[in-house]
Parts: C-alpha cells; structure tokens; sequence
C-alpha cells in the first residue's frame, strides 16, 4: 500500500483534498438551487447537480494525472462526510457511494487515450460518475420504477458530460497559470 502512495507528492495530496472538500462543500450550494428547476418536473435534483460535483473529482483526476486519483478524492469525501456527517444520509454506504464514481472515472481515464482526447475522456469520466452517483442512490433509496429512473439516468448523463466538460474548461485555465 505504500509503495501506491509513493507516486503522489505533497501537492497531489493537497490537490486531491481541495478536491474533494470542494465537492462536498458546493453540495449544499447546488443541490437546493437544482431542485427549484427540477422539483416541478419530477426529475431527481441528485441526478442534475451530481454533474456539477462530480465535475471536481473529473478535474481533479486531471490536474494530478495519476492512476488512482479520483478514487482517493472519492474515499476522502467519504471520510469527510461519515467524520462530519456533512450533508450525507447514507451512513457508512458513503464509503461506496462516494468511492465508486472515482473508480470509474480512474476506468475511463484508464481505457480512452491522453493524447488529443482530453476533452472527450473528461466528458465521458463525467458521464460515468453521475450516472453511477444516480444509480446508486437509486438502488439504495428510491428504488424508483423503470421509466423514471431511465429519465433520472439521462438527466444524469447530461449533467455528468456537462460537469466532465466544465471541468476540461477549468483544467485549460489552471494549467495556463502553470500550476
């Protein structure tokens, strides 16, 4: 286990808890503010604002551009939220709600190429985290019937690509700065 952390600096771990701190924090911000737009149209709010924090372990995975990078982001947002009972009702199944959507962001960064497709692989990653997000909430809470969870689903997937491209956008302004 050692010799996995060895590859990360100092200033990957702090990347990596700033990214995931971020997350958590802007949960309570966006959540409230989607569910004004998605609560009359019987869409889950979790499903469009997973987007937006999801967008973080994305960018972050990016920024630090190692294996595994997403999936510590997710495991300390797990940390946080089960030490700090921060916006989480999931109790210890955070550990696998926050965890797995970082693992498929690893699989996607993993399986598509880094050379021209960052933008792509960013987009994708998203995709898969929220749709995973969405469908672990749903297997756990709300066990919705099949139209309205496909509905749920797709609303995930849009707002997961827009999350993965939001977070392409931010990861072109940081290493501008050469960061």
């Amino acid at each position: 286990m050692r010799k996995y952390f060895d590859k990360f600096t100092a200033f990957d771990f702090v990347l990596i808890s700033m990214m995931a701190a971020i997350g958590i924090a802007i949960k309570p911000i966006i959540v409230p503010l989607v569910h004004i737009v998605t609560g009359p149209l019987f869409i889950p709010g979790g499903a469009v604002a997973g987007g937006f924090y999801m967008m973080w372990l994305v960018l972050g995975c990016e920024l630090v551009g190692k294996r595994g990078t997403a999936t510590l982001i997710g495991v300390v947002q797990a940390i946080i939220v089960l030490s700090t009972g921060v916006f989480g009702n999931h109790g210890i199944l955070s550990l696998l709600t926050y965890t797995l959507p970082g693992v498929l962001i690893d699989l996607v960064f993993l399986l598509l190429p880094r050379n021209d497709t960052i933008r792509i692989r960013m987009f994708f990653a998203g995709i898969a985290a929220n749709v995973c997000g969405t469908l672990l909430s749903n297997m756990i809470f709300f066990r919705l019937p099949l139209i309205p969870l496909m509905l749920g689903l797709s609303a995930a997937a849009l707002s997961g690509g827009l999350g993965g491209w939001l977070a392409y956008l931010i990861s072109i302004r940081v290493k501008k700065l050469g960061i």
